[in-house]
This record gives structure tokens, C-alpha cells and sequence, in this order.
């Protein structure tokens, strides 16, 4: 028995790091513009655990590859998605590279577009970001 449990130690240490997801991948709705993109990617891209952002503002998917080993948990991806003033519809966690949902993605029919009379950014924000011009 003493034999087993230290087996059974052995191979779940040597599971634990492979068992963190590669990418979380996200449904997002309010996502309409380039300069929606990129101030959720910049947002994301502030996690230490980040390493690439990939949005898709046609399909309203928002997906993060994690750096190895490293993980952002639920509550602080819906806080960042919430507070940059998105809706989070779903979260799923994939071994999926951004490569693959990035295909994937393209081969899908586009969501419906936003309505455009219900966006708005706020100024102060656009001067952060150089070549975007106001909008609603």
C-alpha cells in the first residue's frame, strides 16, 4: 500500500505541470471596433501570466495564451473584461494553440454586428491611443 501511495504521489507531481490549460478562450459581447481590440488586448497583456492576446471582433472572441505553467483565474479575467466596459459571456480553458482557434475562427460565420449606435469610447481614452479617431 506504502509502495502505491508513493506512485500515485510520483505521477501526479509529475502532472502538475501540464495541469494548466494553454489558452483561455472567451465569448465577449460589446466588442465592435479596432480600437476595442486593442484596449482589451493591452488590458489582458497586463497579466504576468499572459504571453499572447487574440481577438476577433467579428466572431466576439477573445483568447489568451498563457505562459507555461502560469494561469489567470476566472474572477480576475471577468473584473478585466467588466471594468474595460465588456460583457463576459463564457470562459473555456483549451489546450488549443492561438494558431489553431485563430483558424478555426476563420473558417466560422461571423456573429451579427454590434449596434453601432449603442458605442461609445470615451475621449480621454482615445488619447492614449495614437490614429483613432472619435467615434460612437
Amino acid at each position: 500500500m506504502k509502495l502505491f501511495k508513493t506512485l500515485l504521489f510520483a505521477v501526479l507531481i509529475g502532472l502538475a505541470p501540464g495541469a494548466f490549460a494553454k489558452t483561455i478562450e472567451m465569448d465577449v459581447n460589446g466588442l465592435v471596433c479596432a480600437f476595442c481590440a486593442q484596449g482589451i488586448e493591452k488590458t489582458l497583456k497586463g497579466f504576468p501570466a499572459t504571453e499572447h492576446v487574440f481577438v476577433s471582433l467579428e466572431h466576439r472572441i477573445v483568447a489568451v495564451e498563457l505562459k507555461d505553467g502560469q494561469d489567470i483565474d476566472d474572477a480576475a479575467l471577468k473584473k478585466a473584461i467588466t471594468d474595460a466596459g465588456y460583457t463576459l459571456v463564457k470562459i473555456r480553458r483549451t489546450d488549443e494553440s492561438l494558431a489553431a482557434i485563430r483558424a478555426r475562427v476563420s473558417k466560422e460565420k461571423a456573429q451579427p454586428k454590434a449596434d453601432p449606435a449603442k458605442h461609445r469610447h470615451d475621449m480621454k481614452d482615445m488619447k492614449d491611443m495614437p490614429g483613432m479617431g472619435a467615434h460612437e
